[in-house]
């Protein structure tokens, strides 16, 4: 397959090794890989703000810059979720626009879902001698309903202990804005995954989006608990003799 990969501005401008593994598993998996150096932010923030109008030169960019291709693929639930529900309200009322997005949207895919729903694969190959426990992200699991495949390929992982988390249904607390609107709110509902997590014994907290993973670790590391943050895509990239 061709796979566009969509880098996301978190991962392309603070956690650089989420996308470049998301590259190393699917190339593993024989898709070819290509970067479209026109890509730019999605237009989350404007639209979750409610600023549609300026987030059309957004949407614009992103169809024009992955039209043709077989699938896109992101390391973010949160971005794939905009582009799959959030881009078709964007583009109301211009009729290009709205036909180019109804064609790309579907094609977006999160990383997990890629792998167990279009290719059919929850053995990547990887392994990871380590403890983990994993936290699924609010906009994969309640809009994009990826359910338990991000479970089923740490399962796959061999070595891997996976520990269940506690409460792992409740949200982080990060929300994009909502961190910078309630600060004090976001906090303490980071405070209580951060409790639940340590309360794992695990070595490593995984999830499938960099902006749960910033806001846990940030509390994580304050609390100088030892346990890394890291995103699925990077186990999933580990093998014997590299790890990570």
């Amino acid at each position: 397959m061709r796979v566009a990969l969509f880098a996301t501005c978190l991962g392309d401008a603070i956690f650089p090794a989420a996308p470049k593994a998301t590259v190393e598993v699917l190339e593993r998996l024989g898709c070819e890989v290509e970067f479209p150096a026109a890509q730019t932010c999605c237009g989350q923030m404007h639209t979750n703000t409610g600023y549609r109008k300026q987030a059309i030169s957004s949407v614009r960019t992103f169809v024009d810059a992955f039209a043709d291709y077989d699938a896109v693929v992101a390391p973010s639930g949160s971005c794939v979720a905009s582009v799959r529900h959030q881009h078709a309200m964007v583009a109301e009322g211009d009729k290009r626009l709205s036909r180019a997005v109804a064609s790309i949207a579907p094609q977006v895919h999160e990383l997990s879902e890629f792998l167990v729903d279009v290719l059919g694969v929850t053995d990547v190959g990887a392994y990871f001698p380590h403890r983990v426990t994993y936290h699924p992200t609010c906009h994969s699991a309640r809009l994009l309903r990826v359910s338990d495949k991000p479970l089923r390929l740490l399962r796959a992982v061999r070595s891997l202990e996976l520990a269940e988390l506690p409460a792992a249904e409740q949200c982080c607390g990060f929300g994009g804005t909502f961190a910078l609107k309630n600060p004090d709110v976001s906090v303490a509902m980071g405070a209580d995954k951060a409790r639940h997590v340590r309360e794992t014994d695990a070595e490593v907290l995984c999830a499938g989006d960099a902006s749960c993973l910033m806001h846990i670790g940030g509390l994580l590391s304050r609390q100088r608990s030892g346990i890394r943050v890291m995103h699925l895509a990077e186990i999933l990239a580990s093998t014997e003799g590299i790890d990570r």
